[in-house]
């Protein structure tokens, strides 16, 4: 029987959540774990625990400019880097009108820059190794847009589009990319939303999405050590999908949100293929 080869990730947000799930279940796998905080004795009891395999970094998600020191950290101390996590993330709630630029820039910082600068800083490591594993943490909310959360979905949506570019891409060159979109999972994600204040033209029409996603805390039905079970496999395995939705919720919305924008392609295919010139052979495209 083939021993697995021991891995080393950079996972960052894995004080907590999914994040601190994903550090536990490699290290239990024997992997070696570099986690990137913005507070390093939030992970002080995984340090003592695995002293030979586990690095806390403090690190600022938001940060383009700390991403070289972080990927150069890890190889000073494990020597090698095969699987890079961009976990880190939270939401903003609220009508679009009430989210400010602020805020909306934050989240972009989070969940797109941040992760964009810190996937260039790995990529020259992956690619002369010929191999390694990207794993962006998105949602089901990367996928499918939903009231009150703006501002989180389309950090998502931009995550997902820049990934799917990427794992195009780096193919070649033995790198693979997986986007895991999580339904609701038990972890201190609800607990921490940022609510934006309310106004009276958005106050009934969002008060139900404000009370569920403050309610959920504590109730998802999505077992984080479960998910980070799933992810942990994949990333020693031979095959990754580009995608992976995880909970039933995320897989019912998701198959639900794909044939209705396929029903609605096929309702207007013959009104948008007019917008074409006539006797106009099609472009042959490189993809």
């Amino acid at each position: 029987m083939t021993t697995p080869k021991t891995q080393t990730w950079i996972i960052t947000g894995a004080a907590k959540g999914l994040g601190r799930a994903l550090a536990e279940s490699a290290l239990a796998a024997g992997d070696n774990i570099v986690a990137a905080v913005r507070n390093p004795d939030a992970v002080a009891d995984l340090a003592t625990a695995y002293a030979d395999s586990f690095l806390g970094v403090r690190f600022d998600a938001r940060d383009p400019h700390a991403a070289a020191g972080l990927v150069n950290t890890t190889l000073d101390r494990f020597g090698s880097l095969d699987v890079l996590v961009n976990n880190a993330g939270r939401a903003v709630v609220g009508a679009i009108e009430e989210v400010s630029d602020a805020q909306l820039r934050d989240l972009m910082d989070l969940h797109l820059f941040g992760p964009a600068a810190l996937v260039r800083a790995a990529l020259p490591v992956l690619r002369r190794q010929g191999s390694g594993t990207i794993i962006q943490m998105s949602s089901q909310g990367g996928r499918v847009a939903f009231p009150g959360v703006s501002a989180y979905c389309a950090s998502k949506f931009a995550l997902e589009g820049w990934s799917e570019s990427l794992a195009i891409e780096v193919a070649p060159f033995g790198v693979r990319v997986m986007i895991v979109e999580p339904s609701r999972f038990r972890t201190s994600f609800n607990a921490a939303l940022e609510f934006t204040d309310t106004s009276q033209a958005y106050r009934d029409t969002l008060a139900a999405v404000r009370t569920t996603l403050g309610d959920a805390d504590g109730v998802q039905e999505g077992d984080p050590m479960r998910a980070a079970e799933i992810i942990v496999r994949l990333a020693h395995s031979d095959d990754v999908p580009l995608r992976l939705p995880l909970g039933r919720e995320a897989v019912e919305r998701l198959s639900d949100a794909y044939r209705r924008g396929l029903d609605e392609v096929r309702r207007w295919a013959e009104v948008a293929g007019s917008a074409d010139f006539d006797g106009v052979v099609a472009a042959v495209r490189a993809v």
